[in-house]
């Protein structure tokens, strides 16, 4: 995948605010931030979107998830925070690598109004 932006990020060819790396992820900070803190964990190996994972990729999902929260806490978010992943086009996926967004600080807009 060698014009996908986020495996240029991983191999370092394009440098990022990384916040956490290990052997199968990284977190960095959002360059078009959405909310006061925003943060994306990604996994180090090439997966489109969610709608493309396997039954293989099960361990890596859960380990993504769990990074949430304690990365959450690290970067100031004790209140709460907000879990994102948009899958495909018509989901809002503008990079297609697998990445979840972690957003907070301040009052999140409600994702629905009450109408």
């Amino acid at each position: 995948m060698t014009e996908c932006i986020f495996c240029k990020i991983v191999q370092g060819q394009i440098p990022c605010q990384k916040i956490y790396e290990d052997d199968e992820l990284l977190a960095f900070h959002d360059i078009h931030p959405a909310a006061p803190v925003h943060f994306m964990i990604i996994p180090k190996k090439h997966v489109d979107s969610l709608s493309q994972c396997q039954a293989e990729d099960q361990a890596l999902l859960g380990k993504m998830l769990l990074q949430a929260p304690r990365l959450a806490q690290q970067t100031g978010l004790q209140q709460g925070f907000r879990t994102v992943i948009n899958t495909g086009r018509g989901g809002g996926q503008e990079v297609f690598h697998l990445h979840v967004h972690i957003l907070g600080g301040g009052v999140l807009p409600p994702l629905q109004t009450n109408k």
